[in-house]
């Protein structure tokens, strides 16, 4: 595993070799129920691939908030990793993929044992905060269209600086839970973006068309 994520390429030996004792590759496929709360009392997770969608639901009025969308070097849970306390989410597999699974007493030894491995996991918790306050700020601040340009141009950045797509393979509805609205909502903007000429959307694939003009549009909110 360490030899497959960079942020882990520069661990000690020590850790490498008690990545490999006590750490066990698991594949992982779509609809499939892994992941839940029970047994991330007992787990700890590192993506390597695939994609997991994390969320909340109201029972009321079936409202569904994705929190995280998580790939290829993100970590489960780290609230549970922290506090030692269920964490009651839903985790839904999205795409198939593999992870590195380590009884979370030993990740939660290895934060204070080795440096690097604490170094990379608190790291990993600050961007998930940002995120958290970003998605608060978001909510209350922009409307659905804002919000969802917003959430191209991260894709954009996201692909350019590690290779991620988060929006790849999702559907209006799962993009509609990521902003916090519903799908028809979402229909609506892309259908304006793909007439404004900004961006193509075939095949659960959104492509930008015109990457300047979606910059200069998500220039224009602030």
């Amino acid at each position: 595993m360490q030899q497959q994520l960079d942020t882990f390429r520069n661990i000690s030996d020590q850790l490498r070799i008690e990545l490999d004792s006590h750490g066990s590759i698991i594949l992982f496929s779509k609809k499939e129920l892994l992941f839940d709360s029970d047994d991330a009392l007992e787990y700890f997770y590192i993506f390597l691939g695939g994609k997991v969608k994390i969320s909340q639901l109201n029972l009321n009025n079936g409202k569904e908030q994705t929190i995280y969308l998580m790939s290829r070097g993100d970590m489960y849970d780290t609230v549970t990793l922290l506090d030692g306390k269920i964490h009651e989410v839903l985790v839904e597999i999205l795409e198939d993929g593999s992870a590195m699974k380590i009884p979370i007493s030993k990740a939660r030894e290895w934060v204070y044992k080795y440096p690097a491995f604490g170094e990379i996991v608190f790291k990993y918790i600050a961007a998930q905060l940002r995120k958290v306050e970003e998605l608060a700020t978001d909510l209350t601040l922009f409307d659905t269209q804002e919000r969802l340009i917003k959430l191209i141009i991260q894709n954009i950045e996201s692909k350019d600086q590690n290779g991620k797509n988060i929006l790849d393979g999702l559907s209006h509805t799962e993009i509609a839970n990521l902003i916090g609205t519903v799908r028809h909502v979402v229909d609506r903007h892309i259908k304006k973006l793909k007439v404004d000429g900004v961006l193509e959307d075939e095949r659960r694939k959104i492509s930008i068309k015109n990457r300047e003009k979606l910059l200069n549009k998500i220039k224009s909110l602030f």
